[in-house]
């Protein structure tokens, strides 16, 4: 993308600033016909917190409509250019070639900030109208996050000498021997830690449980070689980016003993080897009921006003249910659980599943020695390594990380769908000579969900897909061969029995055949009425946003967080928003 001049930057400037003026005096007099004429006829609107306490997105016609409902309570005001951030800039997205632009506004609740992209309207003599606007609240006035002077301390000299020191007071915060904290959240990995971090820091009393002993197993117990699979530069924790010296793809034990550091230095309160056995809610009062398990076998019951699972989208194993599997001798077990090969050197593996975890498990048993039979069951969409970063392009384009979180947070799900569409069909023609040979090996493709490749095939399935480290090559050669379920009649004792006769012996078989939906994790602990309530969690909604996910639900009190840690990163920020705003009064935990 070319440079703009000082010149051209001056002319952009302006070119925002004027459109922002004229949104602000629609707003101001709560003119919704006025506000909705300065968008393409196909323009988005995407609202997170700042109008209506939702995360939600309109498009076209409805825009009109919807600024009529939000504009009459929010107070909204003074849309300006943002200091210190971003200046606009020429960007295409999506296919179209934009003015970007971030800005700042005021709410009657507090700040907020947003990102305005304008295109020519040829069907208005060029005029410059909004194709996409998001509007987003960033703090609750008085209530903000306790950084810089803010932090603690930050008034006066508060030590006491003869009391207690620190060490004294974060054992008597993390031990709740007498309250009960606010907000129990529910896994320690990155989505855990993240919400915890914002809540704890906007003076929310928060406790995490985990059920692993050690802070970071949620990462340190996978499988051996198991790194990210993304660049470092989209992969950071609020407050607390990695140091620059990390590697570009980030080790799982490295991202493990960071998670214990992290912990620390944001004093955060965390319970080990603590499960939630089950949980029921007070209509009456509004207060969990949350029954924990400690590693020491005594029990606990917490009672706080909210519970965030942050379990993850891969918390369950989903084992299918294959013909025969009850009748294999071998040894079988799901991928969740696998950890390194060396101990099946010589012997015959199967891997049932062609996603990320099945490519990386059926490579890890192959260098380890074994004779790998990968069994797909499904197609499945291959992007190397490369092309795979390029939806993370945005972190590369010169802003600091907070922009690029808000405007990665900027893009409505239609024109995010198209901008995946786009680059799924250029990773296609970079890709051709590894697709070809797969497709030759017999290697069914395709190309996502929607034709949006993986990213697309994540947000609605959770998997479908495996960025190539290098196991498409071993399968192209031969070095791991591969079996079609459509030929397997059943599992027997020793292997498989094919439906054409032969039979195709195993030592191992390793299930990479998925996790189940969130919505399965809170019927577990919390039963059937609060999981049949609350619908499915993950996957988009007709509206164009995920389901369920950081904001809040049909039962009350109850939150979900999960994804990436970039999705960890920018949505605890608003989840813990609606949580500070449950508490201060300012809006009910129930979805309205």
């Amino acid at each position: 993308m070319p440079k703009d001049t000082e010149a051209d930057t001056a002319t952009l400037q302006q070119a925002a600033a004027g459109w922002l003026s004229a949104f602000d005096g629609a707003v101001g007099r709560q003119d919704p016909d006025a506000a909705a004429g300065l968008f393409m006829v196909d323009g988005h609107w995407r609202d997170v917190l700042a109008f209506t306490w939702h995360v939600e997105t309109v498009s076209g016609t409805e825009i009109a409509r919807a600024f009529a409902q939000r504009m009459k309570n929010t107070g909204a005001s003074n849309f300006r250019l943002a200091s210190g951030r971003t200046l606009p800039r020429r960007v295409t997205r999506a296919g179209t070639e934009a003015i970007e632009a971030i800005f700042s506004f005021e709410t009657k609740v507090g700040k907020g900030s947003g990102v305005l992209r304008l295109v020519a309207d040829e069907d208005a003599g060029g005029e410059l109208r909004a194709w996409t606007l998001l509007t987003a609240l960033d703090e609750i006035s008085g209530h903000e996050e306790r950084l810089s002077m803010a932090r603690a301390g930050g008034d006066a000299f508060d030590r006491e000498f003869g009391g207690d020191n620190w060490q004294d007071l974060r054992d008597r915060a993390r031990a709740y021997a007498d309250r009960e904290p606010d907000v129990l959240v529910v896994g320690g990995g990155q989505a855990g830690l993240a919400v915890a971090a914002r809540l704890t820091h906007m003076g929310i009393d928060t406790l995490i449980v985990d059920a692993f002993e050690r802070i970071g197993d949620n990462w340190r117990k996978r499988y051996h070689s198991l790194t990210l699979h993304n660049e470092v530069f989209v992969n950071h924790m609020p407050y607390m980016p990695f140091p620059p010296t990390w590697p570009v793809y980030i080790p799982k034990d490295m991202l493990a003993n960071w998670f214990e550091a992290y912990v620390e230095a944001l004093e955060l309160n965390y319970w080990t080897a603590t499960r939630l056995v089950a949980g029921s809610y007070d209509d009456a009062t509004g207060i969990w009921e949350a029954q924990l398990r400690r590693g020491d076998g005594t029990q606990r019951i917490v009672r706080p006003k909210h519970i965030i699972f942050a379990t993850g989208a891969s918390a369950i194993p989903k084992i299918p249910e294959l013909p025969g599997l009850q009748d294999f001798g071998g040894t079988m077990m799901h991928s969740g659980a696998y950890t390194d090969g060396k101990d099946w050197a010589g012997k015959k593996a199967m891997v049932v599943g062609t996603g990320n975890s099945g490519h990386d498990v059926a490579h890890d048993l192959s260098a380890s020695g074994a004779d790998v039979t990968m069994v797909q069951r499904a197609s499945a969409h291959i992007v190397g390594l490369a092309e795979a970063q390029k939806p993370y392009a945005l972190y590369f384009e010169g802003p600091p990380i907070e922009d690029c979180d808000l405007l990665a947070a900027s893009f409505p799900f239609p024109v995010l769908r198209r901008g995946y569409q786009l680059l799924t069909q250029h990773a296609k023609q970079a890709d051709k000579a590894l697709l070809d040979g797969l497709a030759a090996r017999g290697f069914r493709l395709n190309d996502g969900v929607d034709d949006c490749g993986f990213q697309m095939s994540y947000l609605q399935r959770g998997g479908g897909y495996y960025f190539n480290v290098g196991c498409s090559e071993l399968i192209i050669d031969g070095a791991i061969d591969l079996l079609h379920w459509h030929d397997i009649g059943t599992f027997t004792t020793d292997g498989v029995q094919l439906k054409d006769g032969g039979t195709q012996p195993a030592d191992l078989v390793v299930l990479a055949t998925g996790f189940k939906n969130m919505q399965d994790t809170a019927r577990i602990y919390l039963g059937d009425s609060v999981a049949d309530r609350i619908g499915p969690v993950w996957g988009f909604d007709e509206g164009g946003e995920l389901r369920n996910m950081w904001r809040r639900t049909p039962q009350p009190g109850l939150w979900f967080i999960s994804g990436s840690l970039a999705q960890c990163r920018i949505y605890s920020r608003y989840l813990a928003l609606q949580i500070k705003a449950c508490e201060e009064g300012l809006i009910s935990p129930l979805k309205d």
